[in-house]
């Protein structure tokens, strides 16, 4: 079979022959897969599509095609889906990993024409509509980029070098490791400066997940290290949250901002706006100003960019901030059978000229529309254009403290961190994560305590990726 649907849909009007072109996948396919695809997919007379990346998008997208007429491919370099929002509760302790991870096979065990493979995308292949894994090639019909974002370190290879990223299990596993590593070992110094910068944190970003940690790692020092580590003046323990703008939550209303800065100042956080950190070498965090603080944590929260997608990366496919410029219909311009959602994807509009928020909220109507529009188009009917529906912001701050922005009513505190806690189950996949977590929550309520305070693995920096030549340290800001 030749090329399929050869068209990008520019508008709705260009949709007639798209539509007419792509319902005859319902009925033909190639008679043979590729001689080079090695990942034991069955052959199918159904379209086959492949999407890269099992997060809040690419799940939303398979459920959406559950029981049509498609076969679905899902690659991810895990088995199992994370929800990044609560990343930073495993980070100080208050959550098991497990909590918040979820099989993906167990999400999509009962569809059928559904197939995971775990597998690592190293190349998109646009000529022969084939991506290249870590474990080998597989044809698609359709591919739909949905890989979400990374750390944006904005070039600064010191920063990276010796900062602390919080994008992932692994990462947040690493940085509770650090933290009560560090503890330890305070108590085995003698030398206050040194157990001073053990016990000192330093928090570049102050968005979300900024004030959150912050906020945590403020609860412990109030709540738990005075219990655990007796024998440590633990009055001395510094956290400083660094933003470079003049406010922290600059995403959400004025009121939102100026409430959190209350409450994490109540809670002993020192905030330090208008600040652009510009380095760390693994002891001392520098500023654009005289400011310096001599810390051995620094955790990188100041920005995330697209993940990079070899075969993807042309100049003029992409925005700032390595997010793939797609249309109206999540189509990645240039390409009719490339699709891309969640942050990855840069959908430019009028009211939008940087794109939608890299959050969860547009990934999953980006997902689960995509798999509408992909179902009307082997139907032959039109494909409508994606329209985002902002359903608010929200942080939470510690204990019966939080900010709701939502688009009628804007509220705080201890009723705006219930229905934080609410939205964040609800949201949560599977019956049994939803209940640890709410058991977790009510037991740190009631005994104000985290019992996940483990050093499953000890924390050994890996300086190996740094080898290579590298771009210069940028000057963009943080935060």
């Amino acid at each position: 079979m030749g090329a399929i649907c050869p068209k990008i849909a520019k508008s709705t009007g260009d949709m007639v022959s798209l539509r007419s072109e792509c319902v005859i996948l319902k009925f033909l396919k190639k008679e043979f897969m590729s001689e080079t695809d090695a990942l034991n997919i069955p052959k199918s007379s159904f379209p086959r599509i492949v999407i890269v990346g099992g997060g809040f998008g690419g799940v939303a997208l398979a459920k959406e095609l559950s029981g049509k007429e498609v076969q679905v491919v899902l690659l991810d370099k895990n088995n199992y889906h994370t929800f990044q929002p609560l990343l930073y509760q495993v980070s100080t302790g208050g959550l098991e990993p497990d909590s918040i991870a979820y099989p993906i096979r167990k999400i999509l065990q009962d569809y059928p024409n559904f197939y995971f493979r775990m597998a690592e995308l190293q190349q998109v292949l646009r000529d022969s509509k084939q991506v290249v894994t870590n474990i080998g090639k597989l044809s698609y019909d359709y591919l739909v980029i949905a890989m979400g974002s990374e750390t944006n370190f904005f070039g600064n290879v010191e920063i990276e070098m010796n900062g602390m990223a919080m994008k992932s299990i692994p990462q947040s596993l690493n940085l509770r490791s650090m933290i009560l590593e560090n503890f330890e070992q305070a108590l085995l110094t003698d030398n206050l400066h040194e157990r001073d910068a053990l016990m000192n944190f330093v928090i570049v970003g102050g968005g979300p997940t900024g004030v959150e940690l912050a906020g945590a790692l403020a609860e412990i020092k109030k709540g738990i290290l005075p219990k655990d580590y007796p024998d440590l003046d633990t009055r001395r323990v510094q956290i400083n949250l660094v933003q470079s703008g003049d406010r922290i939550l600059k995403a959400m209303s004025e009121k939102a901002s100026k409430k959190a800065e209350d409450f994490l100042e109540s809670l002993g956080v020192q905030i330090w706006k208008n600040t652009r950190v510009t380095g760390y070498d693994g002891k001392k965090v520098t500023t654009k100003t005289d400011l310096v603080f001599e810390a051995a944590t620094l955790v990188w929260a100041a920005g995330v960019k697209g993940v990079s997608v070899k075969g993807l990366d042309a100049g003029d496919l992409l925005v700032p901030g390595n997010r793939i410029k797609v249309n109206d219909f999540n189509q990645v311009i240039g390409d009719p059978y490339i699709y891309a959602i969640g942050d990855i994807a840069c959908m430019q509009r009028e009211g939008t000229p940087q794109g939608h928020p890299m959050m969860a909220q547009p990934a999953i109507q980006q997902g689960r529309h995509l798999g509408k529009n992909l179902v009307r188009l082997f139907e032959d009917r039109e494909m409508l254009p994606f329209e985002y529906k902002d359903k608010g912001s929200m942080a939470t701050v510690g204990r019966n403290k939080a900010v709701v922005d939502l688009k009628k009513y804007k509220f705080q505190g201890v009723f705006a961190w219930f229905v934080w806690m609410f939205v964040h189950l609800f949201f949560l996949i599977g019956f049994r994560n939803r209940m640890v977590v709410f058991i977790n929550w009510v037991y740190n309520y009631i005994r104000f305590d985290r019992e996940a305070r483990l050093i499953i693995r000890p924390y050994q920096r890996d300086y190996s990726k740094f080898n290579e030549p590298r771009i210069p340290k940028g000057t963009e800001p943080n935060g």
